[in-house]
């Protein structure tokens, strides 16, 4: 789709602040207000379509897709897909160690103890950790605690949350990064430990770099979104 418009701004509504175009509001793929709670968020988004030359790139607009996704896919189903995101807590990456060899060993717990010692004393929880990737089950508390956690937030922030959880696979990292807790660059490092170490090992091509890359790109947009989000007006 060419560029159809002049200008994109955040306007007041009754449903947020919606993004417009020339005047005229955006609708969601859905057909609903492209409309967010917080007027940064929305400022952030109408540049993502005031930037577009030439052809429209749905993918080089991360927060207008994460919007569309709250407003279309989480928020009619939000106690749903927050469970979905709960579930990664049952078999969180950090609890899964290697035996060998000793520096992945070591380069593992340097990543991810922090990260769960942060979490047993933010939601008073414990962890079964386990060499290798045979399933153990967490305490029931522990799914009980972080399955609430994930729950409170509401259907924007789950949309920003959802990437960093799939692409890390850590419920833990990522509620640690949402909550202000750790740095991103510090979070998407230990989500990458396992990777790291392969690529130090055996090299990466370009295809495995520029997914990555990609993946990087997406999961600090899902961090930029909540960042936008808790920014408010």
């Amino acid at each position: 789709m060419k560029r159809f418009y002049e200008k994109a701004d955040a306007v007041r509504t009754t449903d947020g602040w919606a993004i417009a175009l020339d005047e005229r509001p955006v609708k969601t793929p859905g057909r609903k207000s492209l409309a967010v709670p917080a007027r940064k968020l929305a400022d952030a988004i109408a540049a993502e379509w005031a930037g577009q030359e030439g052809d429209i790139d749905p993918a080089a607009m991360p927060l207008t897709g994460l919007a569309n996704a709250a407003i279309d896919r989480v928020a009619p189903n939000a106690t749903e897909f927050a469970a979905e995101l709960a579930q990664y807590g049952e078999t969180d990456l950090l609890c899964y160690r290697a035996d060998s060899p000793a520096e992945l060993v070591a380069n593992q717990s340097e990543a991810w103890d922090p990260l769960l010692e942060w979490a047993q004393k933010r939601f008073d929880i414990g962890f079964e950790t386990i060499t290798g990737i045979v399933h153990r089950p967490q305490p029931e508390s522990t799914v009980t605690r972080l399955r609430g956690a994930t729950e409170a937030y509401d259907p924007f922030r789950l949309a920003g949350l959802s990437p960093i959880v799939r692409i890390g696979g850590s419920l833990v990292a990522a509620l640690a990064l949402a909550e202000n807790a750790f740095d991103e660059d510090t979070v998407w490092a230990a989500t990458r430990v396992d990777e790291d170490w392969q690529a130090s090992q055996w090299g990466e091509d370009e295809e495995a770099i520029a997914d990555r890359d990609a993946r990087r790109r997406e999961f600090g947009a899902g961090m930029r979104f909540i960042r936008l989000m808790d920014a408010g007006d």
